[in-house]
């Protein structure tokens, strides 16, 4: 699935979704990728599945990709998206990241 190349101020909220699954995709097709982001979740080939039909994993994918900046341009230059197009995909599924302040 190819994206816009087009970053826009905002991102529906389908095209978030849309995103994540495409991310959970690129992770997938890869072993090191996918083996990494299992570890890391604590998630495993029985409840993969399962996790990626949860909505708040959605945004979790995209929290991945974005921690991991040679991981998101790959990702953003395979499916030809601007890296910031990721992080407002995020924002459209999940609001702004709570700052640390009170």
């Amino acid at each position: 699935m190819r994206h816009s190349s087009k970053a826009q101020q905002s991102v529906s909220l389908e095209f978030g979704r849309s995103l994540a699954a495409s991310a959970l995709a690129f992770v997938a097709a890869d072993p090191q990728r996918l083996g990494r982001f299992l570890d890391l979740t604590g998630l495993g080939p029985h409840n993969l599945r399962d996790a990626a039909e949860d909505p708040a994993f959605h945004g979790s994918i995209l929290d991945y990709m974005l921690a991991d900046e040679k991981l998101l341009l790959t990702f953003a230059s395979d499916y030809e998206l601007k890296p910031e197009t990721v992080a407002l995909a995020r924002l459209a599924l999940c609001g702004p990241i709570p700052s640390g302040d009170p």
